[in-house]
């Protein structure tokens, strides 16, 4: 029999984090994402791991951006403002192809906004937040057991494209406790940290190389005598080594950016409920979703034709799916604890003239099955009136 536990969604992250293989978690506390550096600390030293809590957020992502480039998987948890600070070293990863994950339990903002209380607001800011052309992996899920599976897949992700990964999570979702069957064994998939370790004595690796990233790519063990390579978040060749000519510059940003763009299709998750003969379609994600399914059963008791998307990967979009669903509908609703970030994005994938309604919240309390429920009628009775 499969293992049942109750779990609260930080312990969940933290525990699924570990699972993955992280052996290294630098961070600093901050509501409402504190349990998980908790938990790391108690559980991380069991498996040989370290934790170490650094003098502030900055120094915490770069703290986790050396351990991996050292070859040990990384990670660290924050919410809003310290994820704010985080954003030049998300760059450096980005530059550097440095595997790691960074978990933003969001909170309202902006600024040091509602401590204690959930918001989506950093949506655009985990796509957009450090400057320059770049692509970024970005997973949301919406409970307990989904964070602890889909922890291990931000880490998969982070290793196969040598990239930092975002996991978004939001108050509600971190202190929550539900119950969930832990996975088997055999259903864990989990990406190694693959490592170059036939090099010559002081060899110089070279491990930004134009390739295909359908692979996980090795990262040099650095030990002395062993190997030695450079890493700078300069425009670089591929040995590492500043380079500032157009041709290099422009190679490598593609570079940067196509190893995700192009397997974005590969990457998109996502899950839905009663889209099949949807006229109107629910987007939401995260803690929101969990509203938003409630008010999809209870419309269609209602015989109303309504049905739900909920994104996994934030970034990248699911953009092939979300183009065949919207060319199928009539009318939208977005229910998200924000302005409508997503909406704008998701709008963007299609030029067909569709009814859109936007259930927002940005004063710190999760969105109702009513409130969306109205929001769905709403849209149901304009339809008819056509």
């Amino acid at each position: 029999m499969p293992e049942r536990l109750l779990m609260q969604g930080n312990e969940a992250c933290a525990l699924g984090a570990i699972r993955a293989g992280c052996r290294f978690y630098g961070g600093y506390p901050i509501t409402p994402s504190s349990e998980i550096a908790e938990v790391m600390a108690r559980e991380l030293p069991k498996v040989g791991g370290v934790f170490i809590q650094m003098e502030d957020e900055i120094a915490s992502a770069a703290a986790i951006i050396g351990a991996s480039l050292a070859g040990v998987k990384s990670m660290t948890a924050t919410s809003g403002p310290g994820f704010s600070l985080m954003q030049e070293a998300i760059g450096y990863a980005v530059m550097t192809e440095t595997p790691c994950v960074f978990v933003n339990v969001m909170r309202g903002g902006p600024s040091t906004g509602l401590p204690t209380q959930p918001a989506q607001g950093d949506i655009m800011q985990a796509r957009w937040g450090t400057h320059g052309d770049h692509e970024i992996i970005a997973l949301y899920p919406w409970s307990v057991g989904e964070t602890y599976r889909l922890i291990i897949t931000a880490f998969n992700y982070a290793e196969k494209y040598r990239t930092p990964v975002i996991f978004l999570m939001d108050e509600v979702l971190g202190h929550m406790r539900e119950t969930f069957e832990l996975p088997d064994e055999k259903e864990i998939v989990v990406i190694p940290r693959l490592q170059e370790t036939q090099l010559e004595e002081e060899e110089i690796y070279t491990p930004f190389v134009e390739k295909d990233f359908g692979e996980p790519t090795p990262i040099p063990l650095v030990e002395m005598g062993k190997a030695r390579f450079h890493v700078s978040g300069l425009v670089h060749d591929e040995s590492g080594f500043p380079q500032s000519s157009f041709e290099v510059s422009d190679r490598l940003v593609r570079r940067l950016s196509n190893k995700i763009r192009i397997h974005a299709d590969e990457i998109a998750m996502y899950d839905e409920y009663m889209t099949e003969d949807a006229e109107i379609l629910v987007v939401a994600y995260g803690s929101v979703a969990r509203s938003a399914i409630r008010a999809v059963k209870i419309a269609r008791q209602s015989k109303v034709k309504v049905g739900l998307f909920r994104p996994i990967s934030i970034w990248p979009v699911p953009a092939t799916r979300l183009k065949e669903l919207l060319s199928r509908v009539e009318a939208v609703l977005f229910a998200e604890m924000n302005l409508g970030q997503y909406a704008k994005e998701v709008l963007c994938l299609t030029k067909k003239s569709l009814k859109v309604k936007l259930v927002t919240k940005v004063g710190g309390v999760l969105i109702t099955p009513e409130e969306i429920l109205d929001g769905i009628n709403e849209l149901h009775l304009e339809l008819k009136e056509l």
